[in-house]
């Protein structure tokens, strides 16, 4: 008599791992890996449940039925080549809000939190308008226009993928008051101009070894590549950027960690005043501001 699959047991009769078999299992296969940790088994795991991490461990020797064993096991596979645990997921928390991510678009960091606390301190107009600048999944967009609901916000992203990504976030958490364009930086905006710009543009070296490191391989390189320096994107958005602020306006753009002092010389350079940055999470200057005094 053949053997039929129970909710216990796989195809061939086999009883089906619990929930704490095939967490150390798969802790089991992270020995030597650093990309990441028993915590991200768990998350996985949970995911793959359509749990919480405090539900899943309720109940320990609950079993784990085939299609989530399996999805679970390719999951933690992907995760051990490198690839980015949001990826796996689809989602990634941004400034509180559940921001959907693709490989068409980066996933956001928890130090580009710092643009939007600085936007949100420059600019005090209740009915400005802002745009970001280089959007990808538009957590920053979103975060501001959350945060500001009648600011008027549009945001541009040359990625046509990466703009659909942001409409469906946007859907998901139900704002309303943002214009999506795409194209390349300040072109499709024409003439318009703005209280406030902000921008998180690629800005990592052609030549960073980082570009090829786990996590990074599997990003969208046009979001990150910023040319031989890293500063091709900040040298176009500081010249440009007076063309496009009112007088009094503010522009704040995210950069690498030893980017800053050359970002002040450019906003300098482009007219601009009271030009300054701001400390990352590690204490590291990863946001510079200036005003346009028109």
């Amino acid at each position: 008599m053949k053997c039929r699959m129970t909710a216990n047991h796989d195809n061939s009769g086999q009883p089906m791992p619990s929930r704490e078999q095939l967490l150390l299992a798969g802790c089991a296969r992270l020995r030597g890996q650093s990309a990441c940790g028993a915590t991200d088994v768990e998350l996985l795991l949970a995911h793959v449940l359509g749990l919480t991490r405090a539900q899943l461990r309720l109940d320990p020797l609950a079993p784990v039925g085939i299609v989530a064993h399996d999805r679970f096991l390719a999951l933690l596979a992907r995760r051990l080549a490198g690839e980015p645990f949001a990826y796996l997921t689809g989602h990634r928390e941004f400034w509180s809000l559940p921001i959907v991510v693709t490989p068409d678009v980066l996933v956001p960091r928890p130090d580009t939190e710092l643009l939007v606390e600085r936007a949100l301190e420059l600019c005090g107009i209740d009915n400005a308008e802002i745009v970001d600048l280089g959007t990808g999944s538009g957590a920053i967009a979103l975060a501001l226009a959350n945060e500001r609901p009648l600011w008027r916000v549009t945001a541009v992203d040359r990625s046509a993928a990466a703009i659909e990504v942001a409409k469906l976030n946007a859907r998901k958490i139900g704002i309303e008051q943002i214009e999506w364009r795409v194209g390349n930086w300040f072109e499709p905006l024409l003439a318009r101009r703005f209280d406030l710009i902000v921008s998180n543009p690629p800005y990592v070296r052609d030549d960073d070894v980082a570009l090829a490191s786990d996590g990074l391989r599997f990003e969208p390189q046009l979001a990150l590549r910023g040319g031989p320096d890293g500063l091709d994107p900040m040298r176009i958005l500081c010249k440009l950027a007076p063309q496009h602020l009112r007088p009094g306006g503010v522009i704040a753009l995210e950069h690498g960690s030893d980017q800053s002092s050359q970002v002040c010389e450019l906003l300098v350079e482009s007219g601009f005043i009271n030009v300054r940055s701001h400390p990352d999470l590690a204490d590291l200057p990863r946001v510079t501001e200036a005003v346009w005094p028109g």
